[in-house]
């Protein structure tokens, strides 16, 4: 059996997008794994799934894997390439779409300057909702790194940031700490790691190590994360841009109990086909 896809790219975050609207198959995490090898396949951070909701409220279901296999709850670059693929592939004519995931329904907006904006809905601070083990919730946490302390914020964006402040991005330990609080203990379901180096109020620079994928060009959750993290703890103020590897983002957050609104770019690479 033979499924279409498109490979896009948001930032440099690269995905394999497969519409399981008008196409029927039972995608299962080996494939994803076998799929997203960049000798032996299409080569990826993650496969993006879009499916018919389940929900009457919403236009689609947005679901997320992994390179490694493992399904995540959700991944902001890859929403901004999920709005463009199915306003491109004609699978709705809308231009502000509702999307259901595996950590709650985002939004949508396609903008008429071809930039996406998503809302992603309101950060979660409290520990056991991120999840992170912590007696009481504070703006940042002390964890014990073999041996060496590391501060950090912990946040969630629908899945689970670990926010670290660098002096120096180009040289921040991204491979040596990024997997060693990606599994640190007090993270049960595994985290993304954030490298955060403020440059002024309004603009700062990024790298993070993802969750079940390593380094990658860009993670807009993880932006949103580290914006999150940054005006808590009144280094920056919103609206505020990251530069990531692959390019800029724009966040903007009101505070506490407010949503995360994200704006960048989403672009098709190419179409393809592959054997199920």
């Amino acid at each position: 059996m033979l499924l279409r896809f498109t490979k896009m790219h948001g930032l440099g975050n690269d995905f394999m997008v497969l519409d399981l609207v008008s196409q029927h198959a039972h995608i299962l995490p080996k494939h994803a794994k076998q799929w997203g090898d960049r000798h032996t396949g299409v080569g990826f951070d993650q496969l993006l799934i879009v499916e018919a909701p389940s929900n009457p409220d919403v236009d689609f279901r947005y679901r997320i894997f992994n390179a490694d296999g493992s399904e995540v709850e959700q991944c902001g670059n890859g929403a901004r390439c999920f709005a463009r693929f199915v306003l491109d592939k004609r699978l709705t004519a809308k231009r502000q779409i509702r999307v259901e995931t595996k950590s709650g329904i985002i939004e949508l907006d396609i903008r008429n300057d071809g930039q996406i904006s998503v809302n992603m809905g309101a950060p979660r601070l409290v520990p056991a909702d991120i999840p992170f083990q912590a007696t009481e919730q504070a703006k940042s946490y002390q964890v014990d790194v073999d041996g060496t302390p590391v501060e950090l914020a912990a946040v969630s964006m629908g899945n689970p940031h670990a926010v670290v402040r660098v002096s120096d991005i180009n040289n921040a330990p991204v491979h040596e700490l990024g997997p060693k609080i990606e599994h640190h203990p007090r993270f049960p379901a595994r985290v993304n790691v954030g490298f955060l180096q403020v440059i002024d109020r309004s603009r700062a620079q990024l790298r993070v190590w993802e969750r079940g994928t390593g380094e990658t060009q860009a993670c807009g959750t993880g932006a949103c994360a580290a914006a999150v993290a940054a005006i808590s703890q009144g280094w920056m103020d919103s609206p505020l841009l990251i530069d990531l590897p692959g390019g800029r983002l724009s966040i903007e957050w009101a505070g506490p109990g407010q949503p995360v609104m994200m704006t960048g770019p989403a672009v098709r690479v190419y179409e393809g086909q592959v054997r199920l």
